[in-house]
C-alpha cells in the first residue's frame, strides 16, 4: 500500500508541473507575440510605400514617354517650377488612399549662364526639369529631360 500512496503522491506532482509548465508558457507566450507586432506594422507600411513608389515611378515614365514639345508647353504654362501642371492627377492606391499626384515642369539652366547659381532662373533651351511628388508628402521623384 505504501508503493500505491507514493504513486499517486508523483501523479499529483506531476499534474502540479504540467499545469505550473502551461501557465509559464502563457504568461512568456504574450510579450513575444507583442515584441513581433513592429513587424508585422512595418510589412503593411512597406506595402504601401512601395505603392507609393510604383505610382510615382509610373507616372515618372509615362513623362518622359511625352514629346519634349507638349511638355514644354505645359512647363510654359505653369509659369514656374512651384506650380502643378496639368499633368497632374489622383491616385487611389490598392489600401483605398487616395493621393494627389502632383506633376512639376520647368526649363532648367545647367549652364549658370547668368552666375547666380540657381538652376530655374536662366533659361536653356532643349532642357527640362521633371518631378512628381504626392502632395503633402516629401515622397518624389525628379529628373532632367532634353529634347
Amino acid at each position: 500500500m505504501r508503493h500505491r500512496s507514493f504513486a499517486s503522491g508523483m501523479a499529483g506532482i506531476a499534474y502540479i508541473e504540467i499545469l505550473l509548465a502551461i501557465l509559464l508558457i502563457t504568461i512568456t507566450l504574450v510579450p513575444a507575440l507583442e515584441a513581433l507586432q513592429p513587424g508585422v506594422d512595418g510589412a503593411g507600411i512597406h506595402e504601401d510605400r512601395l505603392a507609393d513608389h510604383y505610382q510615382l515611378t509610373g507616372r515618372l515614365e509615362e513623362l518622359l514617354a511625352e514629346s519634349y514639345g507638349d511638355l514644354d508647353e505645359a512647363a510654359t504654362a505653369a509659369g514656374d517650377r512651384f506650380t502643378p501642371t496639368t499633368y497632374s492627377d489622383i491616385v487611389t492606391q490598392p489600401d483605398g488612399r487616395q493621393l494627389t499626384r502632383n506633376v512639376f515642369l520647368s526649363r532648367y539652366d545647367i549652364d549658370n549662364a547668368d552666375a547666380d547659381n540657381d538652376p530655374f532662373t536662366g533659361i536653356d533651351e532643349g532642357l527640362l526639369w521633371v518631378r512628381v511628388e504626392f502632395a503633402g508628402t516629401a515622397d518624389g521623384m525628379e529628373t532632367l529631360v532634353g529634347e
